[in-house]
């Protein structure tokens, strides 16, 4: 537990309505290899998280604490829940983006584009209509260490957009080198997609992009902000519009024209984030071999 005058750093006083200025930084568990992909279960009031190299899945359940969720599991990355509440999963061991079933089963819901098979999905995001949106750098095919190394099939790292009403698969943008975290704005008229290809070239820009929705398309991609203090990583945004994201040893907080209002400070790099709790005031943060969670004065924007 750290207490907020170590960890919340004030650079607009707008911040101070986005946060609690007397809450603590908890650490729920300690115990990962690399955390990453937290979701949240409002309805059985649980957070289920991956911890890749351990090729595990996690649950944190308030005043019990942390269970094993799955185990093996298949290497999975990102998480999200579509919109009948189920979990939808990236996997970098079958390279695939999976689907639990409310019977436990898991559905491979697409593995393969263009007849050849996918990198490694790593982050994921489902929109009001049903459609599944993720990316899909190497991550998990250049060692051993997340996932199965082995040469990638496709031509590059795309962001893809999933139909699972009629099994359609289509590339939304190609000219990532390493696409990462992606989220809607709470209207869904903006996506927005984080490159990450710094952690394997320094001349690759730390940046979040953002693109216009146009029906199944983007369009106008331009360049949202540039991470100052480290590798953006996943995101999301909360109900005004305000993204909260990864950033190194903090999550920084920029509202909807780009400025940065704050920064919550890890001291560990950080790959994840999401609002859960009773009231979804509750940041949790996947942060290297750390859940963590805080207090905040918002809600997230994204529903299951």
């Amino acid at each position: 537990m750290r207490p907020a005058e170590e960890v919340l750093e004030y650079i607009d006083k707008s911040f101070y309505d986005l946060t609690v200025p007397i809450a603590t930084l908890d650490i729920l568990h300690d115990k990962c290899r690399w955390a990453e992909g937290p979701v949240w279960f409002g309805d059985t009031n649980l957070l289920v998280w991956s911890d890749i190299p351990n090729n595990r899945m996690l649950a944190w359940v308030p005043e019990l604490g942390v269970t094993p969720f799955r185990t093996p599991a298949n290497y999975v990355n990102g998480n999200t829940r579509d919109r009948q509440g189920r979990l939808i999963s990236c996997s970098h061991g079958a390279r695939a983006v999976l689907r639990t079933e409310w019977d436990g089963t898991v559905t491979t819901l697409v593995d393969s584009y263009a007849g050849k098979r996918l990198n490694s999905p790593n982050d994921v995001v489902v929109k009001s209509d049903g459609t599944i949106w993720f990316t899909d750098p190497t991550y998990g095919i250049i060692s051993d260490y997340e996932g199965y190394k082995t040469e990638a099939e496709q031509a590059g790292s795309y962001v893809y957009r999933f139909d699972p009403a009629d099994g359609s698969l289509m590339v939304v943008a190609d000219d990532f080198v390493q696409p990462n975290g992606l989220a809607f704005s709470p209207d869904e008229s903006v996506l927005y997609v984080a490159e990450s290809g710094r952690s394997h070239n320094p001349d690759v820009p730390q940046h979040i992009r953002q693109f216009s929705v146009d029906g199944a398309r983007l369009r106008n991609g331009s360049v949202f902000v540039d991470v100052d203090s480290g590798l953006p990583d996943g995101f999301r945004l909360d109900v005004d519009g305000n993204l909260w994201t990864s950033a190194g040893p903090c999550v920084n907080v920029y509202n909807t024209a780009g400025a940065l209002l704050g920064r919550i400070k890890t001291g560990q790099a950080t790959s994840n984030l999401t609002f859960g709790g009773a009231r979804r005031n509750r940041l949790f943060i996947t942060s290297s071999h750390y859940l963590m969670a805080i207090y905040v004065g918002t809600t997230g924007a994204q529903r299951p």
